[in-house]
């Protein structure tokens, strides 16, 4: 779980993989800007979300929103192949046991947990969880000691059966059993951990973990509502036409749900813009200059930026043919100008950020630090020295050659607006530069999901969002060579088990030093390069409560409505 905030929790659980280019869409338009240019450090502390107590959420109506990428057809957020959209479905009408505040402090949610209570016994961290007696899910199965129990069985680890989304965390858990009755759940770590509440923010049914068959593939293309609880359920599903809506649900015992309709659709970007403008959609992020200006024209619209708790990067895989040799990949990374990377990002935006160098924490969080640096230095020339001293010699076109085989590798654009065009671009000329000849393989959004599954790339810019404060505890769930979000195929046993020591450390101090060092080692595998991290930026219905750029707030939802 990685990094902290400035305060008084360290900080990031990593969650799933984002779209490429459908989240780095944040380029290249026309200029929206005001004028005044923020960074990233001044926005993390000014949350937009238009937050409301639940009483001043207006009863009825009903909220389309769009999903970022595309709806993925693994509805289980605790399976390896998900994204983060597969989480934002998942939260709709599944147990939501704990959020966090902007700044990352938890809260537990009473309609679940009626205490969440950590102690010291000798050398490890207990945590008993006393939950709300009236929880259960949809199928009437009791939501107690057994869910923890299985949520911890598939996570852990232990049975490499179950695909799991991380392991981060469950795997330091010796035991998870019954309290003083079913609904207490007491959890036992092996040794201290301090990031224990980004654990159990949401459960898995017993039933699904109960088999690894299940819990890899029964959630496919498939929501089952009633293996969920919560204010709502689903109400349709439309595979085809990638939407999903729920509605109030009557098995429901807390607040209800303000809303009497909720959907979810996939759209790409350009079409989101639009359909926000003609009154299809409640709000959209707006990715670059361009877009923001035509979503913030449109009649009541209201932006709300924030920082992103996101981090951008671009992936090299190390399985493809000519990029197993990590000179190459190293070389390939020297010839990137991140600093044109973000300038296209932001363009118009009024932000600006140096690019980051390190993806467990954001340049304002305590214990952050530089680790790129220190193994991809130098710029295109050293790029070319280091091909020319493995043998790529460069050809008359200036396209190095080596065994008669041109070094041509494939970039894959996801999306297709003058965001993503512009990035492609760039990349296409830096490689050129250094004598590489990138290719550039356009697929839509609501592909990105089967592309990095499958690995269908050599180079690729994705993202991830850190959905709590504890990015320090999600390294391994970054580097590790049996990392689902580590699509680079870098790695090796000894580095993972550097990486897994970090968390057996006691204190957030001598985590953050041994986590630095583990990246910087990380890192020099050349397969995952770190770029940006980004404002948030959505335009929303000025009467949209409790939605927006939050950072690693998320708000539950029944609280999402209008107000008025």
């Amino acid at each position: 779980m990685p990094g902290p905030l400035p305060g008084p929790r360290p900080g990031p659980m990593l969650t799933a993989a984002l779209s490429a280019l459908a989240l780095v869409l944040t380029a290249c338009g026309a200029g929206a800007g005001t004028g005044e240019v923020r960074t990233g450090a001044e926005l993390s502390a000014v949350p937009a979300f238009n937050e409301q107590p639940y009483e001043n959420v207006r009863d009825g109506g009903t909220v389309t929103l769009p999903l970022r990428s595309d709806l993925n057809p693994q509805f289980n957020r605790h399976q390896g192949d998900t994204t983060l959209d597969t989480l934002t479905v998942w939260r709709w009408y599944n147990p939501v046991l704990v959020t966090f505040t902007p700044q990352g402090e938890p809260r537990f949610n009473p309609d679940y947990l009626v205490s969440a209570v950590d102690e010291r016994i000798g050398d490890d961290t207990r945590i008993t969880y006393t939950i709300n007696p009236r929880a259960v899910f949809n199928d009437g199965t009791p939501i107690d000691w057994r869910a923890f129990e299985a949520t911890w069985r598939a996570r852990n680890g232990r049975d490499t059966a179950y695909i799991a989304q991380s392991t981060d965390g469950y795997d330091r858990i010796a035991s998870v059993t019954r309290g003083a009755d079913d609904r207490q759940v007491v959890v036992t770590f092996d040794g201290v951990h301090a990031w224990w509440p980004g654990l159990f923010p949401e459960l898995v049914h017993p039933a699904v973990a109960a088999d690894p068959a299940v819990f890899n593939q029964g959630y496919l293309n498939e929501p089952h509502p009633e293996w969920g609880a919560g204010p709502y359920t689903v109400a349709a599903h439309d595979r085809q036409n990638s939407t999903i809506t729920f509605e109030r649900n009557p098995a429901w015992w807390g607040r209800p749900g303000k809303l009497d309709r909720v959907t979810l659709v996939q759209m790409e970007p350009t079409a989101k813009i639009n359909a926000f403008r003609n009154g299809q959609l409640d709000a959209t992020e707006a990715e670059s200059a361009d877009l923001l200006a035509q979503a913030r024209s449109a009649p009541g619209a209201d932006v709300r930026i924030s920082a992103r708790t996101a981090s951008f990067l671009l992936t090299v895989n190390s399985a493809a043919p000519l990029l197993g040799d990590p000179g190459v990949r190293r070389a390939i990374m020297q010839g990137v100008d991140r600093g044109q990377l973000v300038d296209i990002a932001f363009q118009g935006m009024d932000y600006t950020e140096e690019p980051l160098g390190s993806l467990m924490l954001k340049p304002y969080q305590e214990g952050y630090r530089d680790n790129l640096s220190a193994v991809v230095d130098g710029g295109p020339e050293a790029a070319a020295e280091g091909l020319d001293a493995l043998g790529w010699v460069p050809g008359p076109d200036g396209i190095r050659v080596k065994d008669g085989t041109p070094l041509s590798i494939t970039f894959v654009q996801t999306g297709d607006t003058p965001a993503s065009r512009a990035a492609a671009g760039a990349l296409v000329a830096m490689m050129r530069a250094i004598g590489v000849d990138l290719q550039v393989r356009q697929v839509p959004a609501a592909d990105f999901s089967s592309v990095l599954a499958n690995k269908e790339f050599d180079l690729l810019i994705s993202g991830f969002m850190s959905v709590d404060p504890y990015g320090i505890a999600g390294i391994c769930q970054l580097y590790c060579s049996t990392s689902q979000l580590n699509n680079s195929g870098t790695g090796t046993p000894e580095l993972d088990a550097q990486l897994q020591r970090v968390a057996t450390l006691a204190t957030p101090a001598e985590q953050f030093a041994a986590a630095n060092a583990a990246e910087q080692k990380a890192l020099g595998s050349y397969g995952l390069l770190p770029l940006y991290s980004g404002p948030e930026t959505w335009v929303t219905r000025a009467d949209l409560a409790n939605f927006g750029a939050s950072l690693f707030h998320r708000a539950l939802p029944e609280t999402i409505g209008r107000t008025g």
